[in-house]
């Protein structure tokens, strides 16, 4: 035979059996999307998100958040904070137990949303999983120690007044992201530990809308979040990826506090503002935070409750927020009995005591709603707390920076970073202050 002739039985010979593999080949299946967060009543994923305002010193941005019948809504404005000169933040969340989104690691987060203010380009979504304390972790960003577990990634809306599917790649979130602006510090693509595995999908804890990072008015509606597979490329067989041990162990652990001992330091002259060196033993687990992870440039050898207790560079910053649920920390574990006495992080006077005219649970409910230990009127001891009303500055009267005073509806609030309020009483063998009368 020809050599055309070969040449064309070959090919028909190939074109069947081609024909023949694409007919008896599977059909690729396409996952189904997975609703994390509805609001038609559905049980496994109704929610309440709780709005929460810009805690920083001076801050003045605001917002609400509302449910109507099939929707959420996030209203409000923000502002720069006077006192840094820099943008503000209005977030809304929910806490809950959320279906596994695992099967869509390789895909994106879905928000059904739409906007009266698209133009408004902070808008940020966060899913916290593998965190030991969300509201932390997710005041935090991984820039404190044990605040990994936070995942942050940013979303625009298009213009227009129906709904719009907003696709958020998983590969988009970050754990590493900045507190003070919200932007990452470490890209997943850098660094594996900072990326939203299958695992941590199968076990969310939180979800965060965000208006941070821009100034400007926000309206945001919410119907729906979904985690949407990966579609499957026609024909292909699907590929199975599994980290690492260590990889997945870096991704897991949260990065530990130092318990190396360490001397006890002073701020410099003209910015020290107590009456003498911050107590080597601090309760509540505050001596283990040994640097100073504030948006200033301090030198390394200052501790957390150095930093933001007396030193004045830092007067318009506090702790991290929800600080007191870090796992080194647990507040609520280590009260005591009955009434709580919080004595200065220096001299060791008594400052708040709590709970006093309210229940525990009524302490612990105002503390979360802001973020800080937070005290009424009758918990503050008076003769030993300065409050600028003005300003908000909270001192102690031997000089130790405490916190911030936030009236709201419910009256008069003190806000106090817990660095500055986990002192031994003065005179006692853990104090290491200056020594002063204290008020009874």
């Amino acid at each position: 035979p020809s050599k055309s002739a070969v040449s064309n039985t070959a090919m028909l010979a190939f074109a069947a059996t081609v024909k023949q593999v694409l007919s008896t080949a599977t059909t690729p299946t396409v996952l189904a999307s997975i609703p994390l967060v509805t609001f038609d009543g559905e049980k496994a994923t109704t929610h309440e998100f709780v709005e929460l305002n810009d805690p920083v010193m001076g801050g003045r941005s605001s917002g609400t958040w509302s449910v109507m019948p099939t929707f959420g809504v996030m209203d409000g404005e923000v502002v720069d904070v006077p006192s840094l000169q820099a943008p503000g933040f209005i977030k809304a969340a929910a806490d809950g137990a959320f279906p596994d989104a695992a099967s869509a690691s390789a895909g994106a987060l879905e928000l059904e949303v739409r906007s009266t203010t698209p133009q408004y380009a902070g808008f940020r979504v966060s899913l916290a999983a593998g965190a030991v304390a969300p509201p932390y972790s997710c005041a935090g960003g991984g820039s404190i120690p044990l605040s990994r577990g936070c995942y942050k990634a940013k979303f625009s809306v298009p213009a227009g007044d129906g709904w719009h599917a907003v696709s958020v790649p998983f590969a988009s979130f970050s754990d590493l992201w900045s507190p003070a602006t919200g932007e990452h510090t470490k890209e997943c693509s850098e660094d594996a530990s900072a990326c939203l595995t299958a695992k941590k999908l199968s076990s969310l804890q939180r979800v965060e809308l965000w208006a941070e990072g821009a100034v400007g008015k926000v309206h945001l509606e919410l119907k729906s979040v979904s985690a949407v597979p990966a579609a499957p490329h026609p024909n292909s067989t699907p590929l199975l990826t599994v980290s690492s041990p260590a990889a997945l162990a870096a991704a897991a652990a949260p990065a530990a506090a130092t318990t190396a001992s360490r001397t006890a330091t002073r701020p410099p002259a003209p910015f020290g503002t107590c009456s003498g060196a911050v107590q080597k033993q601090l309760r509540f687990g505050i001596s283990g935070r040994e640097q100073p992870t504030v948006p200033v440039p301090l030198p390394a050898t200052e501790s957390l409750a150095e930093a933001v207790c007396c030193d004045n560079r830092t007067v318009a910053y506090a702790e991290p927020r929800f600080l007191y649920q870090a796992l080194d920390i647990a507040l609520y574990s280590r009260l005591d009995a009955g009434v709580t006495t919080f004595y200065d992080s220096v001299c060791g006077l008594p400052l708040f005591r709590a709970p006093l005219n309210r229940s525990l649970a009524a302490f612990k409910a105002d503390t979360d709603e802001h973020g800080w230990p937070s005290f009424r009127t009758a918990e503050v001891v008076a003769a030993n707390v300065v409050t600028d009303v003005k300003s908000g500055l909270v001192s102690s009267r031997c000089g130790t920076h405490l916190g911030s005073y936030l009236p709201d509806g419910a009256g008069p609030r003190w806000c106090m970073d817990l660095s500055c309020i986990a002192g031994s009483p003065a005179g006692s063998p853990a104090s290491q202050g200056t020594a002063v009368t204290a008020a009874a």
